[in-house]
C-alpha cells in the first residue's frame, strides 16, 4: 500500500498465490552505467565498492553494513510481553507465503526486482506525490528500469536501483516513467549502502515503515550459496498508528494495541523442525529463526519478500506455507540500537 500518508486499501494484485503461475520466463535483470555522484541528501563515499561475499552482497557491494540492524542475530532476544497478541493481530493461523518465485503471474515476474546500474549512468528527475517525504532527485534511474508486476502493473509499482559505482541504492514506490525519460513516483529514499543512517523520524521511504526495501529481500543467490544472513522483508494485514525502531513511519489509523506496530521484529521459534523443507525453503526457515522477519507494510498476512529469478524452484517455495503464525513469536529489540537515529546495533 502507499507508504505515506493516504489510508487506503492495500492492492492485492501482488498478493496473488504462486500456484497456477505460467512458466513465462520472467524479465532479466537490467543492467546499464550509472553516475556515482551522490545525492545532496546523502554523504558522500569512496565510489570503490569491497569485494562481495559470494551471494551476499548486491554485485560489488554490501546490502548494508554488518553491523546493521538488518544483519542483527535476534535468536536470543527475550520475547516480548506483547507477542501473542501481536501474532494473532497478524493471523495465529495464517500460512507463511514466499510472494516471489520464477515464472511470471498476470504478465509480470514473481516479486519484487531490482536493476543494477553503474558508472555513468545519466541522474533523470523524478516528481513526487509526497515530496516532503522524499530525498530530491535526480535519480541514476534508466528508463528501462524493471518495476514490481512489469511496466503495465497497477500495485505498489516498486523500482529499486543498486549503483553499483557508489554503493547507493535509490527506491521508488509507484513509479511510472515520463515520455521525457524523467520519473514520477509517490514517494522515494536513498541510501548509502555502506552508512547505517535511518530516515528523519515520521518519514516514509519507498515502503510503509520508512525502511529500504532491497535488505530485506530474499535473492536467489544468497540461497543458493546456503545462508540469508539478514531479516526478511514481511507485510501484514493490518498494523498501529505507531512505529518501532528501526521503522520510521507509520502506516494505519488504528490505536488497537493488539495490532503490529510497523518495525516489529519476529522470529520463527527455534521449536519449529524445519529439518524436512526442500533446501531453498530450509534456507528461509533458517534465515527466519536467525534474523527473524520485520514488519514493512500493509499486506497479506506473513507474505515474505524476494527477487523474481527463474531459478527458484516455485514447489519448494510452497513448502513454507507449511508454517504459521503461531510458529513465530515477536522479540524485544530494545537493546541493540546505539542510537535512535542510526541503524547500527551494539
Amino acid at each position: 500500500m502507499s507508504p505515506g500518508r493516504r489510508w487506503l486499501p492495500v492492492p492485492l494484485v501482488l498478493c496473488l498465490l504462486v500456484n497456477g503461475c505460467t512458466a513465462r520466463p520472467h524479465a532479466t535483470v537490467f543492467s546499464a552505467p550509472s553516475s556515482s555522484v551522490p545525492p545532496s541528501s546523502v554523504p558522500p563515499s569512496s565510489p570503490v565498492a569491497p569485494p562481495a561475499t559470494a551471494g551476499t552482497g548486491l554485485r560489488g557491494c554490501p546490502d548494508l553494513p554488518a553491523d546493521n540492524v538488518w544483519h542483527a542475530d535476534v535468536s536470543r532476544l527475550p520475547v516480548l510481553a506483547a507477542s501473542r497478541a501481536y501474532v494473532a493481530g497478524i493471523g495465529a493461523a495464517a500460512r507463511v507465503k514466499a510472494d516471489f518465485g520464477a515464472g511470471a503471474w498476470d504478465g509480470g515476474p514473481i516479486g519484487i526486482p531490482v536493476t543494477y546500474v553503474g558508472a555513468g549512468q545519466p541522474r533523470v528527475p523524478v516528481s513526487f506525490d509526497y515530496a516532503d517525504e522524499s530525498d530530491p532527485g535526480p535519480y541514476p534511474v534508466p528508463r528501462g528500469a524493471l518495476v514490481e508486476g512489469g511496466p503495465a502493473a497497477s500495485g505498489d509499482r516498486h523500482v529499486l536501483v543498486v549503483d553499483t559505482a557508489a554503493c547507493r541504492l535509490y527506491e521508488l514506490w509507484d513509479a511510472h516513467p515520463e515520455p521525457d525519460g524523467s520519473w514520477h513516483a509517490g514517494s522515494g529514499a536513498v541510501y548509502d549502502l555502506r552508512g547505517d543512517a535511518l530516515r528523519p523520524a515520521g518519514w516514509t521511504s519507498a515502503d510503509a515503515a520508512g525502511l529500504p526495501v532491497v535488505p530485506g529481500l530474499v535473492r536467489y543467490e544468497e540461497v543458493a550459496a546456503g545462508r540469508i544472513d539478514h531479516a526478511i522483508r514481511v507485510t501484514v494485514p493490518r498494523s498501529q498508528n505507531r512505529y518501532v525502531w528501526p521503522a520510521r513511519h507509520a502506516a494505519s489509523k488504528s490505536s488497537d494495541p493488539a495490532l503490529p506496530p510497523m518495525g516489529l521484529r519476529l522470529r520463527l521459534k527455534s521449536t519449529v523442525d524445519t529439518s524436512r523443507l526442500p533446501g531453498q525453503a530450509r534456507v528461509i526457515a533458517q534465515a527466519m529463526k536467525t534474523y527473524g522477519v520485520i514488519v514493512a507494510d500493509n499486506g497479506s498476512a506473513w507474505y515474505l519478500s524476494g527477487t523474481p529469478d527463474n531459478r527458484w524452484n516455485n514447489d519448494a517455495l510452497r513448502a513454507l506455507d507449511g508454517l504459521t503464525g503461531n510458529d513465530f513469536e515477536a522479540v524485544d529489540e530494545s537493546g541493540l540500537p546505539v542510537g535512535p537515529d542510526s541503524g547500527r546495533v551494539r
